[in-house]
């Protein structure tokens, strides 16, 4: 297979809570149907794989990922659907393995799940959780969860849940595995660990250059070799934004994005995005924002300087409108992707 025929192109959202015409917030209800709408049209024009983040926080609406995945399953027939993603350090991976198999059968075989630790922290206190365990609670529920993902029997003990013993676990699904993903910031040890389950990798490429990132893909491969595991995909996760030009998407993303941003910078202690940081971070770093072309030229560089399988492109940004939103999910479809196969291509 060639390589723009291999690699597959993806979008993703964490369904932020956006603005309506008004410029005031829409509530939560609305957000949600809008990414079911946004899912819709993703499959009409084209793109492989839908994902839906898991918050739980007044910024993003959706704390139920499965739940709205399904509502998308009912309405399309091809595209991927998966998370960006569970976090499965607060959640019971028995039960994350029963709302998955429940989404395959929904979707004739069409769900992914991505494992992660999550970007933010509210779903420990949420569920009773102590952030001291953090480590420890991603651990053993991933090693729980690989047992799972086999279908047969599970025997497990651990220290964060109750033992098993010889469980089985339903509904099983028809292929008898659901592809999962690890979703990891570029951590060594996270990358490692990826390998070691023998689960393909999801790079969160969320700032700076992406080809920074190239020395984490071949530690992967490094690791898979070592341990006599057949290649494995590797895909990213960056944010990104289309328009007709690139002022346009620029103009346009900067306002929203700006929200969000300077929220979590102050939060964790940035200073406030100014318009010169994000204008460099589209020059030279993460965000793929621009014209058709543009946009396409970027992930086309992003892919060859990593080697990837797959490119998710993280359309939904702070505030952003609904309508511009699906204007850019529109030119993605129909215009990035197959300028991006044709530089892939040549």
């Amino acid at each position: 297979m060639n390589e723009e025929q291999s690699v597959r192109f993806g979008l993703d959202t964490f369904g932020d809570v956006t603005a309506g015409p008004d410029g005031k917030r829409l509530p939560y209800a609305q957000v949600i149907r809008d990414v079911v709408e946004q899912a819709v049209l993703a499959e009409q024009v084209g793109v492989d794989a839908f994902g839906v983040g898991e918050h739980h926080r007044d910024d993003y609406a959706v704390s139920a990922p499965e739940i709205v995945l399904a509502a998308i399953a009912a309405r399309t027939s091809t595209i991927r659907l998966g998370t960006a993603v569970t976090v499965l350090s607060s959640d019971d991976p028995v039960r994350v393995f029963e709302r998955f198999a429940t989404l395959d059968a929904i979707s004739h075989g069409r769900a992914e799940i991505t494992l992660g630790r999550g970007s933010f922290t509210e779903s420990f206190p949420l569920f009773g959780y102590e952030l001291r365990d953090y480590e420890k609670l991603f651990v053993e529920k991933l090693d729980l969860m690989s047992h799972l993902l086999d279908e047969g029997p599970v025997t497990w003990s651990g220290t964060v849940r109750a033992a098993l013993a010889k469980q089985e676990v339903y509904p099983k699904t028809e292929s008898g595995r659901i592809t999962t993903w690890i979703g990891v910031g570029g951590s060594p040890e996270s990358v490692v660990r990826a390998a070691s389950y023998k689960l393909p990798l999801v790079l969160a490429i969320i700032g700076g250059e992406p080809a920074r990132f190239a020395p984490y893909v071949e530690l992967y491969h490094r690791a898979l070799t070592e341990l006599g595991t057949p290649k494995l995909p590797v895909a990213v996760h960056a944010p990104g934004f289309v328009a007709e030009t690139d002022r346009e998407a620029a103009d346009t993303l900067w306002p929203h994005l700006r929200v969000i941003m300077d929220r979590i910078g102050r939060e964790r202690g940035w200073p406030p995005m100014t318009r010169r940081r994000f204008d460099s971070d589209i020059a030279e770093g993460a965000l793929h924002v621009g014209s058709p072309e543009t946009v396409a030229q970027k992930i086309a560089r992003t892919i060859k300087a990593l080697g990837i399988q797959r490119f998710d492109l993280k359309y939904s940004n702070g505030t952003l409108p609904h309508d511009a939103m699906s204007r850019s999910i529109e030119l993605y479809g129909t215009q990035v992707i197959p300028r991006v196969r044709e530089l892939l291509a040549d």
